[in-house]
């Protein structure tokens, strides 16, 4: 039988269930120590989600179990859950996403048994116009986040030479993601290419610990630098989520000295947080990633890189061919698949009266 509890969060009631199930077999980390976790830690995550759609990775039976990802909110939450219509160009239909902008939410949301929450890297008032770079470092084994370290070492330093300041973060999992903020006006059809002339030219320039290439056969004992979250398509796990491995840890922002550190001492355990001593960390540090929300950096045109000067003959080469490339298939594809749908007046007229009920509900609950 299912056991409930019903609280009352922000003037917001929800009922939480089976909260003494555990999710993480291997810690005895329950449902209700995830439901915890974040809330305590809501204060720095809750930015991070403002105003992204949301895809939540569930976990009903635990880690262990069979797992699947949610982009269309449940139809059955409460009506002061926010949701947000995002046109699927796959689907041919609008996805309605969650937006976590408040406690409440991220509580509902946990109590989908949601372990990790992976948001977009744009806001839904503008889903095109990307406000983070992201560099996904995944290692193949042998390599570890050791490996990674270097490989964002090498990273950091180009992005430097195009006056791009960088974050890293864990994964929470095993390997490392450098964060390039933006909050200019840009696209993917910059953003991608971009990153994709990135990792090509650190794969010229270091074949024998990088690959840019997807196919899990190239990746043995090398750092696949993963170019292609860089999409309106795709997500990356927030930082502060949990993570689903055996252990309750989380994807954490680290400190440039400390990726020296785990590079330097060639221990992969460094810096590997649990849910609990994350929270002792940020209680300590504070949101070492509040630079990501705020940056404002301009990504530059590939052609004013290519005419810096900051880089050799050969590798200005090699950007423009990967760019060049990259671009061009991008731009096919958005050629195909053409604009969104025109939303009628009748549609919007609906949306309008739906937002004004719900503002309605919330004045008569407080």
């Amino acid at each position: 039988m299912e056991k409930s509890t019903v609280v009352d969060i922000e003037g917001k009631h929800l009922k939480l269930t089976n909260l003494d199930k555990v999710l993480y077999p291997a810690t005895g980390f329950t449902k209700g120590q995830v439901i915890d976790y974040y809330v305590r830690i809501a204060p720095v995550l809750l930015p991070h989600l403002k105003d992204k759609p949301l895809t939540m990775k569930r976990y009903p039976g635990g880690v262990n179990a069979e797992f699947f990802f949610e982009k269309n909110a449940p139809k059955h939450r409460p009506d002061w859950v926010k949701t947000v219509p995002i046109w699927s160009y796959g689907n041919k239909r609008d996805v309605n996403y969650v937006i976590a902008n408040d406690l409440p939410t991220l509580v509902w949301v946990a109590n989908l048994a949601s372990l990790e929450l992976h948001p977009s890297l744009s806001l839904a008032k503008d889903i095109q116009c990307p406000t983070i770079l992201v560099f996904d470092l995944d290692p193949g084994p042998p390599a570890t986040i050791v490996e990674c370290a270097q490989v964002a070492f090498w990273l950091r330093d180009i992005l430097e030479l195009f006056g791009l300041e960088s974050f890293p973060k864990n994964s929470g999992s095993k390997g490392l993601q450098i964060y390039v903020p933006l909050h200019t006006p840009t696209s993917y059809e910059e953003t991608k290419p971009f990153a994709h002339a990135m990792a090509r030219l650190l794969e010229e320039e270091h074949p024998e610990l990088v690959v840019s290439d997807m196919k899990k056969a190239l990746r043995t004992g090398k750092v696949l630098v993963d170019w292609s979250q860089n999409d309106e398509h795709k997500t990356t796990v927030s930082v502060y989520s949990l993570r689903a491995r055996e252990r309750q840890t989380v994807s954490t922002p680290l400190r440039w000295e400390e990726v020296e550190k785990i590079l330097k001492k060639k221990d992969p355990s460094l810096f590997v947080f649990e849910a609990g001593q994350l929270l002792e960390r940020v209680d300590k540090l504070g949101d070492l990633f509040e630079p990501v929300l705020k940056l404002k950096q301009k990504l530059p045109k590939l052609a004013d890189l290519l005419s810096s000067g900051a880089l050799k003959e050969n590798e200005r080469e090699s950007i423009a061919t990967a760019a060049e490339r990259r671009a061009q298939e991008m731009a096919r594809k958005a050629e195909r698949r053409g604009p969104p749908p025109a939303v009628s007046a009748s549609a919007t007229s609906s949306a309008r009266k739906t937002t004004q009920s719900a503002r309605a509900r919330r004045k008569s609950i407080r």
